[in-house]
């Protein structure tokens, strides 16, 4: 909202000078009371759906929360798909995000406060003596300072506030005496000699036994941090030493912000991603509102809501002007270099700026948190999740989705400053999502990849501190909370700290340390806080409006407006414009003119190049309007060539021994040959080309005929590569590509393209495999010689697979009876079962479960040639306990703990039938996939995203 809009009130202005209190409460709480406006684009919900979501929500925390209560606690997280506590140092290293872990149980005290938002005051009680009996705050682990001030102080400060709240009502919480403010301070003691620097800016970790420095504690020689890792401390360290008194944490926290605000970028008003905490120069000079630097802004404008410090609301304000005139390209919020913020610094945005939408609101500017949560939302209904980063042609950067809080978070801010219904239904839309996608028998389990459903094995705290109280919130009227949740402001972590702390303890000087002027020039910022009024002044189609144009933004990869013709003719002499038509991106001539016109052309890594208009850098407007004209040209010409050839990805489904169909890789299509949509499946063994290439007639057509080729991408075109395989007799072709190390996790999914010749005489299927995936296939071959493959428009259930035919014993569970048989071993059984392992450990899998791995000598050996070592050592591999992993890495995962009866219900199973085929000896134990399947039910439900799992 504009200074025009008028005074900070919600409905009238308040003296210009009020009691800090009243300044925080009224910025805090005005946002909340517009509720009673809804736009009329959307039904209103009624009291029992909302009531029946809200009840939703409480079931899916209980399902989160007790199974980390059962199969995690103490441990400081759960791992939801093998149903054990993540341990620091008993784990695999996942680098930066472990340094979350303390051994402090922080699942347990990052949800406190969730406890009561959710009206569980007797779990709250429980959880509260815990974490007093249990947890150690001096252990020898090195953490994230903000990480732990975040999640821990926080968590700690959050259910303290609450505790003191409980207690007096009088019902709960008579016998505490202020114990989690105690260890909190404890812990704010922990972490202050990590700002023992010269800038005040702290180190990036801490030893919580030894500190900083001292050999044993393994940290003190970072030079860098984030801003958002220095700029996140203010509200912690303030509400400490406003609780206790210690004035020494709020003076920490101010001095960190106070050198961040000097060392911004003077001409820009932008700061950097990372700082070194010595010199203050910036390390990395691209700017964003995401990753890196989001909550330090956060934290400017709420450290003015709690402490009622006009100096941190002015700072909020400078920045927020230029992030608006710089990074802000509704609906795309796009990094830009501090030092040049007219140019991009990347084409993509990661998932944690979905937090900044909720930020505006706070702020009163509604418009643009309306547009960006839009397009977020549009994002999320392509791909179920907020991938955690995607491009600016919204496709998938980064797959993954650790089930991060932001997005429920501004949907909860928008509907209590709008009221509006339409952020109920998508509130709804975030549990449906979860509960489908998400959920998993032990708890709730991080997308590894939001396009395939795979898993991955964590459910960070945070999911839990935050998620579930925000979207409960959404559906909870007030008489439904037992507190009144305006009284407090959310820190980043949705931890609750009081508002009435703003008149507590002011020890801390209110000079102002950002203007040189002893009184502050009003002009320099907003006084406002949302106005209902002047929101939707007359119009409840406001907000409905502002999103229609961005209904379809995802599908059409960026707003189509109506294209405008030039008004006056071409001066004599003057050349007409570029047309997109004629454009040549190796033409320097075209390129001047794009610059002339505002275009970027930008070149990314897969070869593509992308335009991209800022009309502000346009020699004229009459340039401007050629520019924009030019860029709905070419999306119109991009669109028609497109029109009938973009078609889904493809799956090659490794199926033979001793994969079954649970290796799948995502691949390319081609705009030519069979359509695998339109006809079945191409089964096959895969054989290398030669040449490799491909591009000349094959010199070892016997080894391809009747088998699907593998050739590698370049050097001619993919159709005539098709048509020298097809020649020699191949029923398929895979294409690899030679760009090493490229891989369908980063780059977004490829088409392959005729050569603009008819290409109706290419009958075979052809697919395209990125370098990462095609390895895959390849060490497959150097592994096993014979490999097979399926061709197909989509993965295949492994029983349609296997239908048929008899199931080796050793893709079934074993059975009491086989581990006590008395089997010889041999050399080559323990070879075969190492093998077999790494296999084991690139996929995971719910109904095969992999017990030995006989090379094709010991197939046709007798049962009696495996080992009960080998039986033993297998039975322990429970579906939920594999995990995945790249075939490289030739690691068995940890495979200790239990989690579902699959085990038990597999050993169950009918008799089994013998092999029909003499040659084969499988072991006493033959099964039809159809009899292992069928008893299977609520398990197999919850686990069948997992079996889509890709690497």
């Amino acid at each position: 909202m504009s200074e025009a809009a008028g005074g900070r009130g919600c409905g009238s202005p308040v003296p210009q000078r009020a009691p800090w209190s009243l300044v925080a409460a009224t910025a805090a709480l005005c946002l909340v009371s517009a509720t009673s406006v809804w736009t009329a684009g959307a039904a209103p919900m009624s009291r029992e759906e909302k009531q029946k979501l809200g009840n939703q929500v409480l079931e899916m925390f209980d399902h989160a929360f007790g199974n980390y209560m059962e199969h995690a606690y103490p441990a400081d997280e759960l791992m939801p798909l093998t149903c054990r506590g993540r341990v620091r140092g008993q784990e695999p290293s996942r680098g930066d995000v472990d340094d979350a872990l303390g051994k402090f149980s922080l699942t347990l005290i990052d949800s406190l406060d969730t406890l009561v938002v959710l009206n569980k005051t007797k779990e709250f009680e429980d959880a509260v003596r815990k974490v007093l009996r249990d947890v150690n705050l001096d252990n020898d682990v090195v953490v994230s300072v903000f990480e732990t001030n975040i999640r821990v102080l926080g968590g700690l400060l959050g259910g303290h506030s609450l505790a003191i709240m409980l207690k007096e009502k009088g019902e709960y919480m008579q016998w505490y005496s202020d114990e989690l403010l105690q260890m909190a301070k404890q812990l704010g003691y922990k972490l202050l000699p990590a700002f023992n620097t010269t800038s005040g800016l702290p180190y990036p970790r801490i030893n919580l036994k030894f500190g900083i420095r001292k050999p044993e504690a393994r940290t003190g020689t970072e030079t860098d941090t984030c801003t958002a890792c220095a700029g996140t401390l203010i509200l912690e360290f303030a509400a400490l030493s406003r609780f206790t008194g210690a004035t020494i944490f709020e003076e920490y926290a101010r001095k960190a912000l106070d050198f961040l605000w000097e060392k911004r970028q003077r001409s820009s008003n932008l700061v950097g991603v990372t700082i070194n905490i010595h010199t203050g120069d910036w390390v990395r000079k691209d700017s964003g509102v995401g990753a890196g630097i989001d909550s330090y802004y956060e934290y400017l404008l709420k450290a003015y809501v709690l402490l009622g410090d006009d100096s941190f609301l002015e700072r909020f304000n400078t920045h927020y002007n230029a992030i608006m005139r710089y990074i802000s390209q509704p609906p795309l919020l796009l990094d830009v270099h501090i030092h040049k913020p007219m140019l991009n610094a990347r084409t993509w945005m990661d998932a944690l700026l979905a937090f900044f939408p909720g930020l505006q609101v706070l702020k009163g500017d509604i418009r643009p948190a309306i547009e960006t949560h839009e397009m977020l939302y549009q994002v999320i209904k392509k791909h179920n999740f907020l991938p955690e980063a995607f491009t600016t042609d919204f496709r998938v950067h980064w797959a993954q989705h650790p089930l991060r809080p932001e997005f429920a978070e501004s949907t909860y801010f928008l509907y209590k400053a709008t009221g509006d219904p339409y952020y109920l239904e998508v509130g709804k839309t975030l549990i449906e999502n979860l509960n489908k996608y998400a959920r998993v028998p032990c708890g709730f389990a991080a997308m590894k990849d939001v396009r395939t459903g795979s898993h991955e094995d964590r459910m960070d705290s945070f999911f839990l501190a935050e998620m579930f109280k925000y979207l409960y919130l959404l559906f909870a009227d007030k008489e439904d909370i037992i507190f009144d949740i305006e009284d407090y402001i959310f820190t980043t972590e949705a931890h609750l700290l009081p508002l009435w702390l703003s008149t507590t303890n002011q020890s801390i000087s209110k000079k102002n340390t950002t203007s040189e002027y002893t009184e502050l020039d009003d002009s320099n910022f907003d006084w406002t806080c949302p106005n209902t009024q002047i929101l939707f002044p007359h119009d409840p189609l406001y907000a409905q409006r502002i999103r229609e144009p961005l209904k379809n933004v995802v599908d059409k990869s960026c707003p189509r407006g109506i294209v405008r013709v030039r008004e006056e003719s071409f001066r004599s002499g003057a050349k007409p414009p570029l047309r997109a038509r004629d454009f040549m991106a190796t033409n320097p001539e075209h390129l001047e003119i794009l610059k002339k016109m505002g275009v970027s052309l930008i070149h990314l890594k897969d070869g593509r190049v992308q335009l991209v208009q800022h009309a502000i850098q346009a020699a004229s407007s009459i340039d401007a309007e050629d520019g924009l004209r030019f860029m709905q040209e070419m999306i119109e010409l991009s669109s028609q060539q497109q029109k009938e050839q973009q078609l889904p990805p493809r799956a090659v489904q490794i199926v033979s021994h001793p994969f079954f169909g649970r290796v799948v890789l995502t691949a390319g299509p081609a705009q030519f040959g069979l359509d695998l949509s339109k006809h079945k499946e191409t089964r096959g063994f895969v054989a290398s080309s030669k040449p490799y290439n491909g591009c000349s007639e094959l010199t070892n057509p016997e080894a391809v005929m009747g088998k699907i080729a593998l050739i590698q991408r370049g050097q001619c075109m993919f159709a005539e590569k098709a048509r020298n395989i097809q020649n020699a007799g191949a029923i398929g072709g895979i294409v690899i590509d030679d760009n090493e190390g490229s891989s369908s996790d980063t780059a977004p999914l490829f088409q392959m393209a005729g050569d603009g010749k008819d290409t109706d005489d290419i009958k075979i299927p052809m697919l395209f495999l990125f370098s990462k995936e095609g390895s895959i296939i390849l060490d497959a071959i150097r592994e096993y010689e014979e490999v097979e493959v399926l061709l197909s428009d989509k993965a295949k259930d492994r029983a349609a697979i296997l239908k048929g035919k008899m199931i080796p014993s050793y893709i079934i569970n074993s059975n009491p009876e086989m581990e006590n048989e008395e089997q010889p071993s041999s050399e080559n059984d323990s070879q075969n079962q190492s093998a077999e392992q790494q296999v084991v450990s690139i996929s995971q899998t719910v109904d095969l479960v992999d017990q030995e791995s006989p090379d094709e000598s010991s197939l046709n050996s007798s049962p009696e040639s495996s080992s009960p070592a080998d039986s033993e050592d297998a039975s322990n591999i429970s579906p939920s306990e594999q995990t995945s992993s790249p075939t490289a890495n030739h690691e068995t995962p940890s495979l200790d703990g239990e989690c579902t009866d699959l085990d038990n219900q597999i050993q169950e199973q009918s008799e089994t039938e013998e092999d029909s085929n003499p040659n084969v000896s499988w072991g006493k134990k033959v099964q039809p996939i159809d009899s292992i399947l069928a008893d299977w039910n609520e398990d197999i439900e919850a686990f069948e995203m997992m079996e889509k799992d890709e690497l």
